[in-house]
């Protein structure tokens, strides 16, 4: 059982910017993975695998029968080693979802030192780029199979060195390609994982995936359905197992004669001229509220009630985005590059909402700003992050 501290590892995948617990950046549904459709079209693909990574490496990695399998986040955990080599590439446009790239630290540290020449490379930010630089490249071979999807993309590869059990799995049940390389007589896995969303687009695009379900038609009545409507128009009814047509009835109630019951020629037994056993819907018309064309005196006369309502306006000069590890290197003389160019307007805000622009004047001795431009409320829902 862990006794609740980090270790140096998991602070450096922390300090690294993954994020933990295997979350997906978005939803991802269940459905049937077409593991045929897939496999055929990873098949096409191996050839270009090897081809990226001997054009890049200059090496000699031959690339076996790929697998497609349908797999979950413990069913993967299973397959992987403690540490390992992932590269997070989600595509964004044409497809949208997961799409994760993992190799074995032997695997990554083997192309790194090919590419550098070296024996024993290290993992490095260097080493990540060039693995980086490779799935770049893999992933460009499979867009360029997927054309037919228009305007698919994905996000600029981002490698990192994590424990597994960090790495952004997508959620439920996901597609994992393995391609096996073999160089100099050892073996590697490279490791494929699309959200199911994009494993059925793909199968989609090549033919396969899981047929749309039929929209229900009015197709002809079967017997039983043709007995009972017959039943109801015209049959005759039964009483305690007798058909009961052909002539009236007048039942007794309290020596009295029930009026209103008979039973006409033909069968169909009739209650007041109706059939009994249906009822006639009541049937209202829906009566709407006029549509006031604005607000009301009174609403308008509200707004007097906040007018002495205190609110918090800040200019913002501009914005960045810092690793914990490089906030926590920060000292005395840092210089911080903030994502406004020099002379470029202010944000003005108010309760953190942009509402305006306008460029730093000094007022005395005290900074002000001078309002160049009122946002459209477009911009303002644009504006909010």
């Amino acid at each position: 059982m862990s006794d609740g501290t980090i270790s140096q590892s998991e602070i450096d995948a922390l300090l690294s910017g993954v994020d933990v617990g295997g979350l997906s950046s978005g939803p991802s549904s269940n459905v049937n993975v077409d593991t045929a459709t897939l496999g055929k079209f990873a098949d096409g693909l191996k050839d270009k695998v090897a081809s990226n990574l001997n054009g890049m490496t200059g090496g000699s990695f031959e690339v076996g029968a790929p697998s497609v399998e349908s797999m979950d986040r413990d069913q993967l955990l299973a397959k992987l080693p403690e540490m390992v080599v992932a590269v997070m590439a989600d595509f964004n446009a044409g497809l949208k979802g997961d799409h994760l790239v993992l190799l074995a630290p032997e695997f990554a540290q083997k192309i790194t030192s090919l590419v550098n020449k070296e024996d024993n490379a290290e993992l490095d930010d260097m080493a990540l780029s060039v693995i980086g630089e490779f799935i770049s490249t893999h992933t460009g071979s499979e867009i360029t199979d997927l054309s037919s999807i228009a305007g698919l993309a994905s996000n600029p590869p981002e490698a990192v060195h994590v424990p597994k059990a960090m790495v952004r799995i997508p959620q439920g049940t996901f597609a994992l390609f393995s391609y096996p390389l073999t160089l100099d007589g050892q073996t590697y896995t490279l490791w494929e994982a699309v959200s199911s969303d994009v494993a059925e687009g793909i199968a989609k695009a090549l033919g396969g995936g899981t047929p749309d379900p039929a929209p229900a038609t009015g197709g002809a009545l079967n017997a039983a359905d043709m007995a009972s409507m017959a039943n109801l128009a015209g049959g005759a009814p039964q009483m305690g197992g007798m058909q009961m047509g052909g002539f009236q009835q007048q039942p007794m109630m309290g020596g009295m004669p029930m009026g209103g019951m008979q039973m006409p020629m033909g069968g169909g037994m009739q209650m007041g001229g109706m059939p009994m056993g249906m009822s006639i819907p009541n049937v209202q018309s829906v009566q709407y509220p006029n549509l006031s064309g604005g607000p009301t005196t009174q609403e308008q006369g509200n707004i007097g009630l906040i007018m002495d309502v205190n609110m918090e306006m800040t200019v913002e000069l501009g914005r960045t985005k810092k690793q914990i590890k490089d906030i926590l290197g920060m000292g005395e003389g840092t210089i911080i590059e903030l994502d406004k160019l020099a002379g470029e307007p202010v944000d003005i805000l108010v309760n953190h909402k942009p509402i305006a622009k306008g460029e730093v004047v000094v007022i005395d001795e005290n900074f002000g700003v001078r309002v160049t431009e009122i946002l459209s409320p477009m911009e303002r829902v644009s504006d909010l992050r």
